[in-house]
């Protein structure tokens, strides 16, 4: 295969080109010994000096486990690695932001942290990818509270950003308010439940949330405690335990499917409300056709795919996020920094129609919009916190 051969060719695709020719004595005096002498003395009594004087300032860790590869599941650290390393490519080519992948053992969440933070001094960020819910949970919450760099789960605030942006501007096409809509989120691994919480902080009260058993409601031991969690929150009605996504989808504006194939029937769009939202986001194969969907009366249609209109992609994100964290020094995702992006993003598109709600991942301009929207965010509230 093509593939192979292109991945064999170079034993991966990245390599790590230096910034500093060395071609003799001088030149390794500089980059070398005795030269580094001088930097490791200011460095030792001045730690936040590597910042600036060494790669750590501008390296961001990609970190896996590999243990929820989109479409392949648990397929171990190894298994994970060619998506850590094409997501580092990413970084690189489209935003200019160095990355190095990394795979840790499936060992107990405190050992994972414990092992991430001690590497932390290296890098200037954390993104973690593909590990499992609800792991991944304790895992990201440890890590953004030990330390004091920006710390990022793709899975999560990335798939969550880029869900908001896209139902912003679905809400304009069918002429509906974001914050008065009825959202069913099919789906509530890491993915479905970051989601529903930036969906709830953006000001939409009314979701009701779907998984494997039915809906998730208060008290129900089959669910994890953040899953639970957030059914509290909402006020689900404890008396919807058991129901499934048929039972609950009458009255629903819009479908947000987190999920597995073939979930939704064209009898399901039908009870939706006038002008359903669609967004059928599981890969390789969506909840629904989008054609069976259109043809039920969906309004609005999105996908995970490139092969229709409006690919929600976390892709739209993660470059420029960390563009971004690193230009203006912020150290903390935080859910008003997620609306910010959310709605830059959302705002590229000037007059949204049904076949265009969300930037194109080549679009011209998305790293940039993203990237400038957090620094201009910093500081706002810079010149807030100085009034």
């Amino acid at each position: 295969m093509d593939i192979l051969k292109l991945h064999e060719l170079h034993t991966g695709v990245l390599d790590i080109h230096s910034d500093l020719a060395v071609q003799n004595r001088k030149d390794l005096g500089k980059a070398y010994t005795p030269g580094v002498a001088v930097l490791s003395k200011l460095i030792a009594d001045n730690p936040e000096l590597k910042n600036r004087y060494t790669m750590s300032g501008k390296l961001v860790a990609l970190i896996s486990d590999g243990s929820a590869v989109l479409g392949l599941g648990n397929i171990g650290p190894a298994g994970g690695l060619p998506v850590i390393e094409g997501k580092a490519l990413l970084y690189k080519d489209l935003a200019g932001i160095n990355a190095i992948p990394l795979s840790v053992d499936q060992v107990p969440v405190d050992e994972f942290v414990s092992t991430v933070k001690n590497l932390s001094g290296s890098f200037a960020g954390i993104h973690l990818e593909d590990i499992a819910a609800p792991r991944c949970f304790e895992i990201e919450q440890k890590l953004a509270q030990e330390l004091d760099i920006p710390v990022y789960h793709d899975d999560q605030e990335g798939t969550a950003i880029v869900v908001l942006a896209a139902l912003m501007n679905a809400a304009k096409v069918t002429g509906k308010s974001l914050k008065s809509l009825n959202v069913v989120v099919n789906g509530v691994g890491a993915s479905g439940l970051a989601t529903a919480k930036l969906l709830y902080h953006a000001g939409i009260k009314k979701l009701t949330l779907v998984d494997k058993y039915g809906v998730v409601t208060p008290r129900d031991s089959r669910y994890n405690a953040y899953q639970l969690e957030m059914a509290a929150k909402l006020g689900t009605n404890p008396a919807l335990k058991d129901g499934q996504l048929s039972d609950i989808i009458s009255g629903q504006d819009a479908f947000i499917g987190l999920s597995d194939a073939d979930v939704l029937t064209k009898a399901d769009v039908r009870q939706m409300n006038q002008a359903p939202i669609i967004f059928a986001l599981a890969n390789p194969k969506p909840e629904i056709n989008p054609d069976i969907a259109k043809e039920a009366g969906a309004a609005v249609i999105a996908t995970g795919s490139s092969q229709y209109p409006n690919q929600v992609n976390n892709i739209l994100v993660f470059p420029g996020l960390f563009r971004g964290l690193l230009a203006a020094g912020i150290n903390h995702v935080d859910d008003d920094l997620q609306i910010v992006v959310a709605k830059a993003l959302a705002e590229m598109v000037k007059t949204p129609t049904a076949e265009k709600i969300i930037p194109g991942v080549f679009d011209k301009g998305v790293v940039e919009t993203v990237s400038s929207s957090l620094i201009t965010d910093a500081d706002r509230r810079k010149d807030k916190q100085l009034v």
